[in-house]
């Protein structure tokens, strides 16, 4: 883990290049299209179904569970979130594991042979 004492000069500058640019990338779409509506796309497929083809029948993809209020919708997207987040992250941290403890190397000495 790389801490602030640890840190030189190019990869402070590195590092803020990087956040100048995640920062531009987050912001251009708003500088871009002051006057646009940035809305989810959960309806925006169907209406545009319903526009191109207005007798196709979706009746094979029927919700087999409905949650009974959005509030229970949004935790059950929150709950997918983290366990998805803690598998990420679980993923990451086994192979940084996995990466730092290395095998004794063949051609180094053991302990035992040395203190002889």
């Amino acid at each position: 883990m790389v801490t602030l004492k640890q840190v030189t000069g190019k990869n402070l500058i590195g590092v803020g290049l990087g956040v100048i640019i995640i920062v531009l990338l987050i912001a251009m779409p708003l500088v871009l299209t002051p006057n646009g509506t940035f809305v989810g796309t959960d309806n925006v497929g169907s209406d545009v179904i319903r526009q191109l083809a207005p007798t196709y029948d979706s009746g094979w993809a029927r919700n087999w569970w409905s949650p009974p209020g959005t509030e229970t919708e949004s935790m059950l997207f929150a709950l997918q979130a983290a366990v998805g987040g803690l598998l990420v992250g679980y993923a990451f941290g086994y192979f940084k594991g996995r990466k730092s403890v290395r095998p004794a190397s063949v051609d180094a000495p053991d302990n035992e042979s040395a203190h002889q």
